[in-house]
């Protein structure tokens, strides 16, 4: 059997760790630094040589920093003649950036911008008083045309007039840079051959690869986590903060046989056309609630969310969420807001959310990578994985 080194980049070594727990091997042994310029630095101390090489990194932290010690590491473990180089990315950087490439309000102008000034002086019926005459081609007399010219009114610009901040002319969309693809041909450029993730927040991203892509899930941790840890479940709702997540949300109903509700974000204000004002679709009152989301960032949504269930009389509300990111004043406001318990994957490190907010929980994605692992090296089926009823020991 040929051997297996598992390597931990600078964002998640706890997970690594526990990782190689459940794989039965240590760390790899790497020297990762940044030079004085802070440019990444990357010594592999152990051979590689025809080996099967698994490095993690997770799309959390200093982002573009984990992303090209990523890079880098991949390189170095391909250029010391690595047999296979599988990139185990829990949270994937820039999965929310593969939409289509241009801005949600940047539909095709239905009118050029108006000009403050003319480009050009407008001379009113210029062909009317100097006719084309063909028989003498343009035999206009020289000193009455020079005596027009020199009397022509052209308009000054008024300096009173700001300039106007640049606007796409008539007809052009307002083209947003969409970094999925990039992302994307980085990893296989480097010399990824094989790409692990959890819970891809558009699962569109496994088609901009070159090599297979496995997208984990965690919808059986989630699963076992409601059915061991929230009493009476099943008279409970399950409940999406937005449209995007109502078929993971519905997923999970279905399988508990639970009820299902659907927060909506509907843009009523013309005057404010990006502030959405949010509506519950389905019965709470009296119920307890339990959100669904795969990415918690500024948490704004839902915390939001609590919020609305709560008005709408709502006894007790839990959120379940794969990626807490929870970025700036995240964890304040979530123990501020109406949730009562926060459960949340380790794919990004939670010691320190968890210290600063009472409310946070913590479910270990570690076995799910560890038999994702074992099974891709030793040429086993990762099928069950995706199955939801199959629970990991």
């Amino acid at each position: 059997m040929r051997s297996l080194v598992v390597f931990s980049g600078s964002s998640h070594p706890q997970l690594t760790a526990q990782i190689c727990q459940r794989v039965g091997v240590e760390p790899g042994k790497a020297n990762l630094a940044k030079f004085s310029n802070s440019e990444t630095s990357v010594e592999i101390l152990e051979t590689v040589r025809g080996a099967d090489v698994y490095i993690v990194q997770s799309g959390c932290g200093k982002v573009n920093d984990n992303l090209i010690e990523l890079l880098v590491m991949i390189q170095a473990c391909k250029t010391a003649s690595a047999r296979k180089v599988t990139a185990v990315i829990p949270c994937f950087p820039y999965s929310r950036q593969s939409d289509a490439p241009f801005k949600r309000s940047g539909a095709p102008l239905t009118s050029a911008p108006p000009m403050t000034v003319p480009s050009t002086p407008k001379i009113n019926d210029f062909n009317a008083e100097y006719p084309f005459n063909q028989e003498t081609s343009g035999s206009v007399e020289m000193n009455d045309l020079n005596s027009k010219i020199h009397n022509l009114h052209i308009p000054t610009p008024n300096n009173s007039n700001q300039a106007l901040p640049a606007q796409p002319q008539g007809g052009y969309k307002q083209w947003l840079a969409r970094a999925g693809t990039l992302i994307a041909n980085l990893l296989t450029c480097a010399g990824a051959d094989h790409i692990i993730t959890m819970d891809l927040h558009d699962s569109q991203f496994q088609g901009f690869f070159d090599c297979p892509v496995d997208n984990l899930r965690s919808m059986p941790l989630m699963l076992k986590y409601i059915q061991e840890n929230i009493p009476n479940y099943q008279e409970a709702v399950i409940i999406s903060p937005d449209a995007g997540g109502a078929k993971r949300a519905t997923s999970i109903a279905d399988k508990l046989s639970m009820d299902f509700a659907l927060i909506h974000k509907e843009r009523r204000h013309a005057e404010k056309p990006n502030k959405a004002d949010m509506m519950l679709v389905g019965d709470v009152r009296d119920k307890v609630c339990i959100l669904i989301d795969d990415i918690a960032d500024t948490s704004f949504t839902i915390t939001k969310a609590a919020k609305v269930l709560h008005d709408n009389g709502a006894i007790k509300i839990y959120a379940i969420i794969t990626h807490a990111i929870m970025s700036g004043d995240a964890v304040e406001r979530i123990q501020r807001s109406y949730l009562d318990e926060v459960i949340v994957s380790n794919t990004v490190p939670q010691d320190e959310h968890v210290k600063r907010c009472s409310k946070i929980k913590v479910f270990n994605v570690a076995p799910v990578f560890g038999e994702a692992i074992r099974r891709i090296h030793n040429g086993e089926s990762v099928s069950m994985l995706f199955d939801t009823n199959y629970q990991i020991a």
